[in-house]
């Protein structure tokens, strides 16, 4: 199926206005533009304006309501974090959902043990970025998220401590590289006294680790990141569809 400019826009428009609400542009209980503004702000169609809406809605953002408008709703209360990503596009949007927390940020050499969990090459240089993702000050971290960057493009970590979202994007627009692949390896672990203590979990209980590998359209991979997620705290889903065959 390909993808037209269109989709495009009614992700980006869906990205801005959810980090709006996260922001606190339009708080809880505050009414939405209508359709027609948001159609003028972005300089999009009315179907575009309706998929962004609809994604909010999705994310449990907002309510249409007869007469009211669409309003900022509270978020449900939960104690997982659920992940429906289709494309890269929608990896950016997860991205959005939650602060990230830097605590290091260091140029290092990769060791056997850091090979061994990501598939980096022992002795290369990369820039390490480590941290937490939470969702507000008030509840537990989300995650830990580790973050290894290519050396060619390291540059990009002088501009971290000010940026909330994805990584990857900053990497494209500053080097003019297009990510356009992510592959991504789930598996089981368990977290240490450390790391539990951190997480506001348990010692020895179970967690999921997700990795992630960015591949530029020259084959180089520009960063891998690593997800850690108490497991009482995460779940993941995916959609499949079937593809027909064209006769």
């Amino acid at each position: 199926m390909t993808t037209t400019a269109g989709d495009h826009r009614y992700l980006q428009v869906a990205r801005a206005l959810r980090k709006e609400i996260v922001d606190g542009v339009y708080p809880v209980g505050s009414q939405l533009p209508t359709e027609h503004e948001l159609c003028e702000r972005f300089a999009v169609s009315r179907y575009a304006i309706r998929e962004a809406l609809r994604r909010l809605r999705d994310d449990n953002l907002i309510a249409s309501k007869p007469r009211a408008g669409t309003l900022v709703v509270p978020r449900p209360s939960t104690n997982s974090y659920a992940q429906d990503v289709m494309s890269i596009d929608d990896l950016l949007a997860f991205a959005q959902g939650a602060r990230f927390a830097i605590e290091s940020n260091a140029m290092i050499t990769v060791g056997e043990t850091l090979a061994d969990r990501t598939d980096l090459r022992v002795g290369t240089e990369w820039l390490a970025v480590s941290g937490f993702r939470r969702v507000d000050d008030a509840t537990a971290p989300i995650c830990r998220t580790e973050y290894f960057i290519n050396r060619s493009f390291a540059a990009v970590g002088r501009l971290l401590q000010r940026h909330s979202g994805p990584i990857f994007p900053l990497i494209e627009d500053l080097f003019g590289v297009s990510v356009v692949e992510v592959h991504q390896e789930i598996s089981a672990v368990v977290l240490t006294a450390e790391l539990a203590q951190r997480l506001d979990s348990e010692p020895g209980a179970a967690a999921l680790q997700l990795q992630r590998t960015y591949t530029t359209s020259d084959g180089e991979i520009a960063q891998v990141t690593v997800n850690t997620h108490p497991s009482s705290r995460f779940r993941h889903a995916m959609t499949m569809r079937r593809v027909r065959d064209s006769l």
